[in-house]
C-alpha cells in the first residue's frame, strides 16, 4: 500500500514512515497542509494519514479537498492521527471526513489493522 503521511512533527513523521516501509509499504513524508496536496496531486496514494493541526490550515481542510478530488490517485482510506483523544471537539469535527482516527503515540499494530482493511 503507497500511504502518504501528513504531519508537522518532522521526527515522528519520518520515524512513522520507515515503520510502515518495515511492513511493506510505501509511504511519503509531508510536513504541511499544502505539500500534502501537491503530493497527492502528482502521485498515487492508496492511503493518507494526517495530522489534524497542521501549521498552514487544518488536516480536516485536507480531507474535505481530498474527498472533493477527482484525481484518480486520490487516496480513497483517510486516518486522522492526532493528539486529541476521541471525545474532543477537534476530532468530532472531523468524524465524517475520515474513515479512522488514531490518537498520538500511534499504536502501529492498530494501524496496520486499518491498513489491511479493503479500501473503501
Amino acid at each position: 500500500m503507497n500511504v502518504l503521511i501528513v504531519d508537522d512533527n518532522e521526527a515522528a513523521t519520518d520515524l512513522l514512515q520507515e515503520l510502515l516501509t518495515l511492513q511493506n509499504h510505501t509511504a511519503r513524508c509531508t510536513y504541511t497542509a499544502q505539500q500534502a496536496l501537491d503530493a497527492a496531486a502528482a502521485e498515487s496514494f492508496d492511503a493518507a494519514l494526517i495530522d489534524l493541526t497542521l501549521p498552514d490550515f487544518p488536516g480536516t481542510e485536507v480531507a474535505r479537498r481530498l474527498r472533493a478530488s477527482t484525481t484518480a490517485g486520490t487516496p480513497r482510506l483517510l486516518v486522522a492521527i492526532s493528539g486529541f483523544s476521541a471525545e474532543d471537539a477537534v476530532v468530532e469535527a472531523a468524524k465524517g471526513l475520515f474513515d479512522h482516527h488514531l490518537q498520538k503515540p500511534i499504536d502501529i499494530e492498530q494501524l496496520e489493522r486499518i491498513l489491511a482493511q479493503p479500501l473503501p
